[in-house]
């Protein structure tokens, strides 16, 4: 298991370093500057500012002291928060955009699979049906629809159910109130709940027509006991597989979500950050999704191997 794993981490350093450079290079060919303001710099003070941040220098020297910081962990200053660098204003932002991630992926998980297991167990029935149903709805609709239509019901009108009115804030953080988490956290959930319901179906389904379901089911093991103890851990092999992109769509999907409910995370850093050229916090923000997306793969990876040793072993 110690060699699988070394094999699947060292496979991932490459693809890393790809993005990092892929990033550096489109960042810097995109039109515009850190320094371009409607208020022109005299030309002195714009040679010295460029060359505090070697600006002046030719792009592949560049590029090779930037990899020279980033080995040794610095991921530069920020061009336009004169104050924080941008490990800095990553660490203040990450446990913001990490803690609406990891809220959402339970939420899709718990309510995916469940409804998928549901909706496998009842094949071909209007239960069936309902959850697909609603389930292509939630892949085919974007986030940036779904959440100025949540705002609006839950927000601004408000929802009576069952004698109760839900009226929700439809912006802000407030230190992480539950009340302020609930609209973007159900926002950024819904792709991946449909995703994952009709996932686990179509996988329940294939492992409720296998041999061994037939054996359990012919020793008179109950419903229950062959759902639980043994359909539902095959069954989950190709979610683990996906987990790893589903993470990334979480990840990703924030960058607007937090956008339009002004939650403080990394991903609204990364949209000010382009429109302004910040050349470092781009970059920092690229690093830190990269990083997040080849760990979650790699643990998705470990997982799998877990649950099927043939993996592994192969």
């Amino acid at each position: 298991m110690i060699g699988y794993a070394l094999k699947r981490f060292f496979g991932a350093l490459p693809t890393l370093f790809i993005i990092v450079t892929v990033a550096f290079f489109m960042m810097r060919a995109a039109p515009g500057g850190p320094f371009d303001s409607a208020r022109k710099l005299p030309p002195e003070i714009e040679r010295n500012v460029k060359a505090a941040y070697n600006l002046d220098k030719p792009l592949l020297v560049q590029y090779g002291i930037y990899l020279e910081r980033l080995a040794q962990g610095d991921l530069g200053p920020s061009f336009k928060n004169k104050d924080f660098t941008v490990a800095q204003l990553i660490g203040i932002g990450l446990p913001v955009s990490m803690r609406l991630g990891l809220l959402a992926m339970a939420l899709a998980i718990s309510l995916g699979v469940s409804l998928g297991v549901w909706a496998a167990l009842r094949q071909n029935q209007w239960q069936d049906y309902s959850v697909m149903t609603v389930a292509m709805f939630g892949i085919t609709v974007p986030t940036f629809v779904t959440a100025p239509l949540l705002t609006l019901l839950f927000g601004v009108y408000g929802v009576h159910i069952f004698g109760l009115e839900f009226n929700l804030p439809v912006g802000g953080w407030n230190g992480g109130a539950w009340r302020n988490m609930v609209l973007p956290v159900v926002v950024l959930s819904l792709p991946q709940i449909a995703i994952i319901a009709r996932l686990t179906r179509g996988s329940m389904i294939e492992v409720l027509r296998s041999n061994y379901i037939r054996t359990a089911k012919a020793k008179g093991l109950s419903a229950n006991a062959v759902v639980l103890r043994h359909a539902l851990r095959a069954a989950l092999l190709p979610l683990v597989s996906y987990l790893g992109p589903a993470v990334a769509g979480i990840l990703t999907g924030s960058l607007i979500v937090e956008q339009i409910f002004g939650v403080p995370g990394i991903g609204r850093y990364f949209i000010q950050a382009a429109l302004n050229r910040d050349y470092t916090l781009v970059m920092g923000v690229v690093i830190c999704y990269a990083a997040l997306i080849v760990l979650l793969n790699f643990i998705a990876d470990m997982i799998y191997g877990l649950l099927d040793p043939r993996v592994r072993l192969s």
